[in-house]
């Protein structure tokens, strides 16, 4: 049962109501802090393998936590039937971790360098869902069949978004808000124009790393004061010089921080319908890959 359930479960299992109730608390507690404050990375390591078997080592340490107090206890307790702690264990759970997911917050792997200085190849990061409101996407399988959006709030410019991609409903996509509904946009020699005004870019130096090789590390700065960096790793590419966008209404034009590296709304992403928008990224707390994350742990503001 602690398998299933956890310390909760088990606890309930050998009839000791008041360690279940400590254990989910204590659970909860550590689970939020943990995530707050972020997982710690071994410099170097790989550890992506060894975290798709977590799931197994939380088993064997809930039912490690379990067993010593078996024996102080006896199971003749109402909830530590079979079918009881089953739906004790289900109604404490399964729908309150959907619920979070659905409307609150929701985790996501960063799978390519496209975002790269701000988000790198094996980062774990939290989107808001409830920032921009809820759309279908919000909901696994489709459970909130809504045209649009509820209690929509805009992105603002800068916004670290997951969206679904407009061709590929069922693929998630992580790029920065650009372009709002109306503007003009195009790069010219690598340098973005917003409604005809090239944005503020500083040169920062070289940036370097095993996912992007040499490159120069530049901080732009959009009409609303957000700042970040952005890495550029030749001159001349294929999205530095473009034709000019006009966003149509209710879109919004996005790219990646890799800009030299990054499918976006210059390429195959087109303009992206608000009712896309899936979540804001607010919060990294872990990178599977061994890389250092602290210094952009929070996603608000970066290169500021």
């Amino acid at each position: 049962m602690s398998v299933f359930g956890g310390p909760f479960g088990g606890f309930l299992w050998i009839g000791s109501g008041k360690l279940a109730v400590i254990s989910l608390v204590l659970t909860i507690v550590v689970g939020i802090a943990l995530c707050w404050i972020g997982f710690p990375v071994l410099s170097g390591k790989d550890l992506s393998g060894p975290a798709n078997l977590s799931s197994v080592g939380l088993a064997i340490l809930s039912v490690a936590l379990v067993v010593p107090f078996a024996h102080r206890f006896k199971p003749d307790k109402w909830y530590g039937h079979g079918l009881s702690v089953l739906a004790l264990v289900f109604m404490t759970s399964y729908p309150v971790a959907f619920a979070i997911r659905s409307f609150l917050f929701q985790s996501f792997s960063m799978p390519s360098n496209s975002m790269v200085p701000t988000l790198v190849d094996g980062d774990y990061f939290f989107a808001s869902k409830f920032a921009y409101g809820y759309c279908r996407y919000s909901v696994p399988f489709g459970l909130l069949p809504v045209d649009g959006r509820v209690f929509g709030v805009a992105p603002q410019r800068g916004d670290i978004v997951v969206f679904r991609l407009p061709s590929e409903p069922s693929t998630d996509y992580v790029k920065r808000v650009i372009g709002l509904p109306g503007d003009k946009i195009q790069m010219i020699g690598g340098l973005l124009h917003i409604n005809d005004v090239p944005v503020r870019l500083e040169e920062i130096g070289p940036y370097s790393s095993d996912d992007t090789g040499p490159a120069k590390q530049q901080r732009e700065t959009l009409p609303n004061g957000v700042s970040y960096f952005i890495v550029s790793l030749t001159d001349g590419s294929v999205g530095d010089d473009t034709m000019a966008w006009t966003v149509p209404e209710g879109h919004y034009f996005m790219l990646g921080d890799n800009r030299d590296n990054s499918s976006d709304s210059r390429f195959r992403v087109g303009m992206v319908p608000f009712e896309n928008l899936v979540g804001k990224a607010v919060r990294l707390f872990w990178n599977s890959k061994g890389k250092d994350y602290s210094s952009r742990q929070t996603l608000d503001g970066q290169g500021k």
